[in-house]
């Protein structure tokens, strides 16, 4: 039997030299939106023990996780990430997004100055912990002035409880336009970007990684399996199976099948199949591997239910795809092809 993955290389910088950021992360960022529903509490802690056993130093999560996300759940995973973090904070870099729905109320969501302080005080608190190390905003929000949510998110900075800040789900002039407001008012600007990527879902490279590139700014990939689907574990003529990423209520899993869930994609994963085959590993280890090696990528955050997933993935970082392997895989869906 092979040994256990025994380490992530840490060495990645959230953003270039060039926008001043020497935040180090490792180049796998564990995910924890199924903690606290896919993943009940103890499942969730021993994830996390073995990736950063591994050396997996870098967490993302959110406080509308977990998912399917609802007001009544929304926090629930912050607070198993809080109790599993004591003893451990300083060896850790612990990202977190807002902007969702959390509560009932007509602030209680958005991009405002008032619902982003009410939500750093929350998170902090559930985290346990007086900072956090990189504060991003989920996406965008057409209600608040852009203005108004970097100059609250510079606050946080200057005021000691927010490192970095970083933005999710945002487009390439959305970030433009915010490094320009950033630089207009002397504001601290987004060090990074978190864009869904993967194998079959490549639009960004058509223009917000060009921008990332020109600016260093870093970019955390999520989706890098396509909520499993790239692990083939998935037959076109069944259906999901329960518990998966794809059988979620509350909209969840019909998203996710209305993203991948068509013949040609199932064709693509055969096609992914084959490559790894070549390559002595899984699909999910060459999909891994693959986004890794793009230049413009800090890190892909992964997630897993249980600890053995964490196993299998964290060997993609061990894979060194040869020149072959990377054309044949970027082949298999070019950006344009098979986006939405």
């Amino acid at each position: 039997m092979a040994p256990p993955v025994s380490c992530v290389r840490s060495d990645r910088l959230i953003a270039s030299s060039w926008a001043g950021a020497g935040l180090k992360v490792s180049e796998i960022c564990m995910g924890t939106m199924t903690f606290g529903s896919q993943a009940d509490e103890e499942a969730a802690h021993a994830i996390l023990d073995r990736a950063l056993d591994a050396g997996v130093n870098f967490i993302d999560t959110a406080d509308v996780y977990p998912v399917p996300p609802t007001v009544e759940t929304a926090g629930r995973t912050e607070e198993i990430v809080g109790r599993w973090l004591r003893g451990k904070r300083s060896r850790v870099v612990v990202a977190k997004k807002c902007r969702g729905r959390v509560g009932p109320g007509p602030n209680d969501e958005g991009l405002s100055r008032a619902h982003i302080l009410d939500a750093v005080e929350a998170s902090l608190r559930r985290l346990q912990t007086d900072y956090i190390d990189l504060y991003q905003v989920h996406w965008p929000d057409a209600d608040t002035l852009l203005e108004e949510t970097l100059q609250v998110l510079d606050d946080l900075v200057r005021w000691g409880k927010v490192r970095y800040l970083g933005c999710s789900n945002f487009e390439a002039w959305r970030l433009y336009k915010s490094l320009w407001v950033s630089d207009r008012l002397h504001l601290t600007r987004f060090d990074c970007v978190q864009p869904r990527y993967n194998l079959l879902h490549r639009e960004i490279e058509r223009d917000l990684l060009p921008v990332c590139a020109e600016e260093g700014i870093g970019v955390i990939a999520y989706n890098p399996l396509a909520g499993g689907f790239l692990a083939g574990k998935y037959r076109r003529d069944e259906p999901p199976p329960e518990g998966t990423r794809f059988a979620l209520a509350g909209g969840s899993g019909s998203l996710y099948r209305d993203r991948y869930w068509h013949d040609k994609l199932f064709d693509a994963v055969d096609r992914v199949k084959e490559v790894a085959e070549g390559c002595a590993a899984t699909p999910a280890q060459v999909s891994v591997a693959w986004l890794l090696q793009q230049p413009t990528v800090t890190s892909a955050i992964v997630g897993a239910t249980r600890r053995e997933q964490v196993e299998e993935t964290l060997k993609g970082t061990e894979l060194t795809l040869d020149d072959a392997a990377m054309e044949a895989l970027s082949a298999i869906a070019p950006p344009g092809v098979f986006g939405e």
